[in-house]
């Protein structure tokens, strides 16, 4: 007995039909427990592991490279000796030392590869999203090379950017040699530097939590098992070089007061506000190199001069300066000495940032924030001794609070101060004052220190994650009945005639018992004889999902096959026609979730009126 639709728009035309596939073969290549962890999650998580090795070795050897050029810069000798850039013996020679190493940069760039430029997560975020997590295999050996001889001479760079651009390169590299997906691939780049960050720090929760805010776009066991056990073999292997201890020196800190909690969480709005102005600086510049009518091969060098002068007065600014992290976080800086690290090594920073040299950002916004911290922090002590305040855990607070605010990375931020300090009572300020500041900097700031880039060049960057609405529904809840079928025995002249009013252009053909045989096209019914039984006009096994099946599911199988309708079949042993679910019943389940958008737009408006 003919049937009829009961919902509105399900008269959508089918794709061009893809090659046949059997019964169950879309369930195979898409089925709908795909995202779940399987044999192929353990052979990720093997190849992950082996990139972190690989990763923290390299780590290592950037780490040596960086001590090898720093000697030869700064002290003339042939040495892995950890040394800082000194300008003792130099004098005015000092003021070139930056420079001619941004020339060296800038000749990598020009004749090896441009995409050494940059601190290296943008670069590394703009390939997954646009280029199928794809690095050139040169960037593996160029990248450290170039942030060696800039940080080597001087640049106020953090060794960790470009380890964490290495490792991510790592990870691709291999994903490209091997047979694996892009979301694989995606995996291994986001294993490989979230592997760089533990290694140069010793913190690997937050390597992880960098990599799910940053890189990976989403937070699914697939992609975080590996990335976690990547990011826990490469600290075991910076254990086994530099020990345990943590990244970081600072002295045990009391448990906050009340009154000194909303402190340091408005001391972390504050320096959120200033993570704005950092992040606008930097862009400033970037723009202002860009309108200097030279080629950008120079324009590392020309960067560098400032890093050059302003190292000659400060030679605290040159270099990695992980010692002046240190020295924040111990108390050890009076006020003179906070002011101009903050102010000259932002300067000498964002300069040479701007340019377009090789150079990490993580390092710098950390000694800015926590001088910025400290500084807010011993005035706090002095106009409202009585809160408690101190000044240690200030900067601790606005360290956090920085890069939190430039980067949008806000766990990633609050962790990272308690994996490299180990200080457990930070965790409840580093909270509060980290949000503050992240809140601050998305309502002041469309686009973070590290999407901005991408933004300009028109990129669109996942600000935020949240569940699959289609995979919250099952196929069986918005699919259409009842349903017009046609009969196996039926002939073309009969199916016509009962289908005359029906507007519908595509229809299941059922058994007796209705079982689902395939799809038959109206086009197809039109086109053919009307003696053909409707059974000799099915061309392929019908492609199917069932009730049970999530609406995510049912839209994979349709891109997958280049089907627009899909019959939907009860669950059991033994499953029967039930309903049948178009492209458009897909759009219509959209609308909850829009009419709850809208009902939040009214409630804002409302509450602002």
């Amino acid at each position: 007995m003919a049937e009829s639709h009961s919902r509105t728009g399900s008269t959508t035309e089918g794709l061009p039909v893809a090659p046949a596939l059997g019964p169950g073969l879309a369930q195979a290549h898409i089925g709908p427990h795909a995202a779940n962890v399987t044999r192929r999650t353990a052979y990720i998580c093997a190849l992950a592991v082996g990139v972190a090795v690989a990763a923290a070795g390299v780590a290592q050897v950037l780490q040596g490279l960086i001590n090898l050029v720093t000697n030869l810069a700064f002290r003339g000798t042939l040495s892995l000796e950890p040394v800082g850039p000194t300008t003792a013996h130099l004098g005015l020679w000092v003021v070139l030392v930056p420079p001619i190493g941004g020339l060296v940069v800038g000749l990598m760039a020009r004749y090896g590869s441009q995409a050494i430029r940059g601190h290296g997560i943008p670069e590394a975020m703009e390939q997954i999203l646009t280029n199928e997590s794809r690095i050139p295999v040169k960037m593996t050996f160029l990248k450290p090379l170039s942030a060696a001889v800039a940080i080597g001479t001087g640049g106020p760079f953090g060794a960790e950017g470009p380890i964490i651009a290495t490792g991510g390169a790592l990870g691709s590299v291999l994903g490209q040699l091997i047979r694996i997906t892009a979301a694989e691939r995606k995996t291994l780049l986001a294993a490989g530097a979230a592997a760089g960050m533990a290694a140069t720090f010793g913190s690997p929760v937050s390597a992880v939590l960098l990599a799910i805010e940053l890189l990976l776009f989403e937070y699914r066991p697939r992609s975080l098992i590996p990335v976690a056990l990547a990011a826990c073999t490469a600290t075991g292997v910076r254990f086994s070089f530099v020990g345990s201890g943590p990244a970081f020196q600072s002295f045990s800190f009391t448990e906050p007061s009340g009154g000194a909690l909303v402190l340091y969480i408005l001391l972390g709005g504050l320096v959120g506000v200033v993570s704005v102005g950092v992040t606008k600086a930097v862009y400033r510049i970037e723009d202002a190199f860009e309108r200097i009518p030279i080629h950008w091969m120079w324009w590392p060098a020309l960067g560098a001069l400032p890093v050059g002068i302003i190292g000659y007065f400060a030679p605290h600014t040159l270099g990695v300066g992980y010692d002046n992290i240190d020295a924040v976080l111990t108390g050890a800086l009076a006020v003179g000495p906070l002011l101009s690290l903050c102010v000259l090594k932002f300067a000498s920073w964002s300069i040479a940032l701007g340019s377009g040299t090789s150079g990490g950002t993580l390092a710098p916004l950390f000694t800015v924030g926590g001088a910025l911290g400290a500084l807010i922090g011993t005035g706090l002590t002095m106009l409202l001794p009585q809160a408690g305040v101190d000044p240690r855990l200030a900067a601790l607070v606005g360290m956090a609070a920085m890069f939190a605010g430039a980067s949008r990375a806000l766990l990633a931020s609050v962790v990272f101060a308690f994996e490299t300090t180990r200080q457990p009572l930070g965790l409840l300020p580093l909270l509060g004052g980290c949000s503050v500041a992240w809140l601050v900097s998305a309502a002041l700031m469309k686009h973070s220190i590290m999407t901005e880039r991408m933004a300009r060049r028109g990129r669109v960057v996942p600000g935020e994650y949240a569940a699959d609405w289609l995979a919250q529904w099952h196929a069986g809840e918005f699919s259409s009945r009842p349903v017009v079928t046609l009969g196996a025995s039926e002939t073309v002249g009969e199916a016509l005639r009962r289908l005359a009013n029906v507007h519908h252009q595509g229809f299941p053909v059922v058994d007796p018992k209705r079982g689902v045989l395939g799809v038959v096209m109206r086009r197809a019914l039109l086109s053919s004889a009307h003696g053909l039984k409707i059974s000799e006009l099915i061309e392929r096994p019908p492609v199917t999902v069932r009730a049970s099946d999530t609406l995510r599911h049912a839209a994979d199988v349709m891109a997958h096959t280049g089907v627009g309708r899909l019959p939907v079949l009860s669950d059991g042993m033994h499953p029967v026609l039930v309903g049948m679910l178009t492209r458009s019943d897909l759009v219509g389940a959209h609308r909850p979730r829009l009419r709850a958008e809208r009902e939040r737009v009214v409630a804002r408006a409302l509450a602002r009126g």
